[in-house]
């Protein structure tokens, strides 16, 4: 059964219909109270999932606040320019090869945590986050689905700013401040969001919709990503891989985020994320 995994005052939780279960509770103690330590579990997570029902409830899911479900990966990546497009509008050429950067970890906050607009050149992304749930090295990419946990909804805010203050453009910091990594609100185990390579991802401001794809459009799909970053070095388990974003960011329209906007991100089968600008 496949499993959905939260993380609730930094303790890991398994959400089923209105209710959540405290993980370390559920298996006697068997796992421990790290969501990130947690998503390691796999085949253990979702025996847990299918006996939740039997299972007393730790607290309804509508009276408790979730973190970022992954609070403390060892990496976090992103990857620039992953949709056609996003490289279209910014008049970039397609990648040959993925385009990675870093999210320091420090930036990731809960599903609807506020963000801290820090500029007026704030930007949203709408992305499909992809959590790793196992130690690899050079996995290929017919391997790769294999090493994923599940799936997450993020927002790499962008302080667009910061990150073309110089030449050429410095990605990591201008995508770091605190609380511009919003993800959540849960890790999906992939057998429960449908054709897993084919997700509905939109993003709207305010209500009015700026981003409206899918992830069947990524140029890097997510085992060419998995596959590519494990060649290079190795993935851990509660890694993030930030996989790209659609077209229509702020940036090209002058659109910027802005005290008192409201960020609505959904990813179909995945979940959604609603973040208040501060």
């Amino acid at each position: 059964m496949g499993f959905r995994l939260a993380n609730v005052d930094g303790r890991a939780v398994l959400v089923h219909d209105e209710n959540v279960y405290d993980v370390e509770a559920l298996s006697g103690g068997e796992l421990g109270p790290d969501p990130t330590e947690a998503v390691a579990a796999g085949v253990k997570l979702h025996e847990l999932a299918a006996a939740v029902e039997d299972a007393e409830p730790t607290a309804k899911l509508a009276d408790v606040f979730l973190g970022p479900p992954i609070p403390t990966p060892r990496h976090v990546f992103g990857v620039g320019l992953n949709y056609r497009s996003h490289a279209a509008e910014t008049g970039s050429e397609l990648p040959s090869i993925p385009m990675i950067f870093t999210k320091f970890p420090g930036c990731l906050v809960g599903p609807t945590s506020e963000i801290a607009v820090v500029s007026d050149s704030t930007d949203y992304e709408a992305e499909l986050v992809v959590v790793i749930g196992a130690r690899v090295r050079d996995v290929t990419a017919d391997e790769a689905w294999d090493a994923v946990a599940g799936l997450t909804v993020g927002q790499d805010v962008s302080d667009r700013g910061l990150q073309f203050a110089t030449t050429p453009a410095q990605f990591s910091l201008g995508k770091s401040h605190d609380t511009y990594g919003p993800t959540g609100p849960f890790v999906v185990s992939p057998d429960l969001v449908g054709d897993r390579d084919d997700l509905a991802i939109r993003c709207e401001v305010n209500g009015e919709v700026r981003q409206d794809d899918t992830t069947a459009n990524l140029i890097f799909s997510v085992p060419d990503l998995v596959a590519y970053l494990s060649s290079v070095l190795t993935l851990y388990p509660g890694d993030l891989i930030f996989t790209g974003t659609p077209a229509g960011v702020g940036r090209p329209q002058g659109k910027f985020l802005h005290p008192g906007d409201t960020v609505h991100t959904t990813i179909d089968g995945v979940g959604e994320l609603t973040n208040r600008c501060r």
